[in-house]
């Protein structure tokens, strides 16, 4: 099982990786070298939220391959995979099956790690 959790943060952790810096060649005038959705472009446009969501997504990937802070990655990432999974189903369902990938391999990393998250569901801080 170790093994298979491992897998699974290191191709998150690809992923993420690849489309922080492909979002990044992007910005800097370069042609995309992954497939992107023309919608979500378009959406983010080439300013500061395409700079700052990229960077989130390189940080993360790094730390995924690293395996540092592990959880507290999950947690940030959480919310850009809420966002990219509606883009892909509301918006843009090209890149659909990518987004699953994803959602399934955030959520079966959430549940290894589930113990790493019982204080942020405590209704009263200690």
């Amino acid at each position: 099982m170790k093994m298979v959790i491992r897998v699974i943060e290191v191709l998150l952790g690809l992923i993420f990786l690849g489309a922080g810096l492909n979002g990044y060649a992007v910005l800097f005038g370069f042609e995309p070298f992954a497939p992107t959705s023309p919608a979500a472009m378009e959406f983010l446009g080439e300013g500061y939220l395409l700079a700052i969501e990229k960077g989130v997504e390189i940080m993360a990937g790094i730390l995924l391959l690293i395996r540092r802070y592990v959880p507290l990655t999950l947690v940030v990432l959480a919310s850009l995979i809420v966002n990219i999974l509606a883009f892909h189903i509301f918006v843009d369902s090209d890149l659909l099956i990518l987004a699953l990938i994803v959602t399934l391999f955030e959520a079966i990393l959430a549940w290894h790690y589930r113990e790493n998250f019982k204080g942020l569901l405590e209704s009263k801080p200690r």
